[in-house]
């Protein structure tokens, strides 16, 4: 699969999300004091990022 999200822990020891594309990191949450809270950011996005509007504000 080209595309996963991956639980790391970061320096501070906190668990962070990240989107990755073909090994590239796209996005990653903030650092949560628990891996089960990275987890529900994960499922918090899955949720309802599909239907997010998109905000051009280049104009």
């Amino acid at each position: 699969m080209a595309h996963k999200f991956v639980i790391k822990k970061n320096k501070a020891g906190e668990f962070v999300a990240y989107f990755t594309y073909n090994s590239e990191t796209i996005f990653w949450t903030e650092g949560y004091a628990s891996k089960a809270s990275a987890k529900n950011a994960i499922e918090s996005i899955l949720k309802n990022g599909p239907g997010a509007e998109i905000d051009d504000q280049t104009d």
